[in-house]
């Protein structure tokens, strides 16, 4: 009888334990949520679905009224996973200061990121963005970036492919090197000559990849407190991510101390020796090591894979739409032949003449809504709220708008969302038009939109215009690449193609 009564007992707590977990994992404003399992939440779907996780989040976000659903892992607290513009821009505008990016993404970012733009808040964040905003809208660094871009593709991204016409090459690889040496060039004077036919291994390259590897790997841990663990003991993965950072901080480090010797000469233009000058200029005294560390990692991480794999996605799509490659031939072959001077179209052009390209840019941001290269960001809510769509955010939930999902949103971009189209960005006179950036959010919008877009599209926009008429691109697999996500939207393995000079 005891035995029955206990049996009876157990059978009652389950089921009420059931009912509880359904009525608390309820949601009343109509989302279409995964499977949510007791304890373990919607993680083993998460796994399941691991190496399509952008188009099975997209998936249930579309399916969703709100374009609002929520995520739970074991050991965490639920989150919410939106796509709706309006959310946006009340998360990045309308009520900014409630939405820092929180301890969560700090913390696990920190060992590689330290405090720097991308992975500070409030005061810090603030003191480092009015630091950018002085020198990046100035003439004089527009110029510096114009002109070292031009040199890299003249004196090294064409020579290089010329080299290796008819062979197989990983083409983001290229890019990779070329944005390394770039940003690099751009943010400290330094020119590692990574871009070279025989395509040299750079220690701080290979440490600076692994490291953003390695730290975007603690957001995939079962728990959080697992990498801790293993970083305590110096075990594994955490082990190696140590090991990496030795290497960026000693390449830092150097960097550091070479622009310190020659602090105030103006006539270094790079980024760093600009910010240690206006250091000088304002306060009379030096920021630390640590922080122009911070501030060097954080240019690095903007300025090599986001162009990089932002100009892979491109030229696969190119692969798949031929008319498109040949009207942006068309446009840039017009442009020069508009300045009188032929063969330009092989060098590199003027600021002006890029800012005529409206169908490459239009073919750029299309490439860039589809395959963005950054395509999540999460916010820490500091306190309760509600979102327009009605989600009710508890303090301390992470709030991530999905960006790869909002590109593929028919709410948004209609029923040929998922086509590849540039003259959706093209007015009826041919002249680019821009879309609000809490619609299309592949730079950010709001108080921490990327103060760097212009400088990106300029970049991105000089190294087609070079390389187009030139040079044919034929994919060397049919095989449609996949993705990596490893803070940017890598592909993964590469891009092999097969370069062949135009005649």
């Amino acid at each position: 009888m005891e035995q029955g009564t206990l049996a009876a007992a157990l059978l009652i707590s389950c089921v009420g334990f059931f009912a509880w977990f359904y009525l608390k994992n309820r949601h009343g404003n109509g989302e279409t949520v995964p499977r949510m399992y007791p304890l373990l939440g919607t993680m083993p779907e998460l796994l399941k679905n691991k190496d399509r996780i952008l188009e099975w989040t997209t998936e249930y976000l579309a399916k969703s009224p709100g374009h609002t659903i929520t995520l739970k892992r074991w050991g965490a607290k639920p989150f919410k996973l939106t796509s709706n513009a309006q959310n946006v821009e009340y998360i990045l505008k309308t009520n900014f200061d409630n939405y820092p990016k929180g301890e969560y993404v700090c913390d696990t970012l920190r060992d590689l990121l330290g405090d720097g733009i991308f992975n500070a808040d409030a005061g810090l964040w603030k003191l480092q963005r009015k630091l950018a905003s002085y020198e990046f809208p100035t003439r004089s660094l527009h110029d510096y970036l114009m002109d070292s871009v031009a040199e890299k593709i003249e004196k090294r991204l064409l020579p290089t492919i010329a080299s290796i016409c008819g062979q197989r090459v990983d083409l983001q690889d290229v890019f990779m090197r070329f944005a390394f040496d770039s940003i690099c060039k751009l943010a400290f004077g330094v020119d590692p000559m990574s871009l070279d036919p025989s395509f040299p291994t750079i220690a701080f390259a290979r440490a600076f990849d692994e490291s953003t590897r390695l730290s975007t790997e603690r957001f995939y841990q079962v728990h959080p407190l697992l990498w801790k663990i293993k970083r305590y003991f110096n075990l594994g993965s955490e082990k190696h991510l140590k090991e990496y950072l030795a290497i960026v901080n000693e390449f830092a480090a150097m960097v550091i101390n070479n622009r310190r010797k020659k602090t105030g000469a103006r006539e270094n233009q790079d980024l760093l020796s600009r910010f240690m000058a206006l250091e000088m200029e304002d306060t009379g005294s030096s920021y630390s090591d640590k922080f122009l560390r911070d501030i060097i990692i954080s240019f690095v991480l903007a300025g090599k894979d986001t162009t990089s794999v932002t100009l892979s996605w491109f030229f696969w799509l190119l692969s798949k739409h031929p008319k498109v490659e040949n009207k942006i031939i068309q446009e840039i072959v017009d442009v020069a032949e508009r300045n009188h001077e032929p063969g330009r179209r092989m060098k590199h052009f003027s600021y002006s003449e890029l800012r005529e390209m409206n169908y490459l840019q239009a073919a750029l941001s299309e490439s860039l809504r589809l395959y963005p290269a950054v395509p999540f960001d999460s916010k820490g809510a500091k306190g309760p709220d509600v979102l327009p769509d009605g989600s009710r955010i508890e303090k301390g939930t992470r709030v991530t708008y999905q960006i790869y999902a909002m590109g593929r949103m028919e709410s948004l971009w209609g029923k040929d969302c998922l086509e590849f189209k540039p003259e959706r960005w093209l007015s009826s006179t041919g002249s680019f038009v821009n879309e609000s950036p809490y619609k299309f959010t592949a730079f950010q919008a709001g108080p921490r939109i990327c103060i760097g877009k212009e400088m990106a599209m300029l970049q991105m926009k000089s190294l087609v215009a070079a390389m187009l008429p030139k040079f044919k691109f034929e994919m060397a697999s049919d095989t449609e690449p996949r993705y990596s996500i490893n803070m940017t939207l890598a592909i993964k393995n590469g891009l092999p193609v097969i370069p062949r000079a135009r005649e």
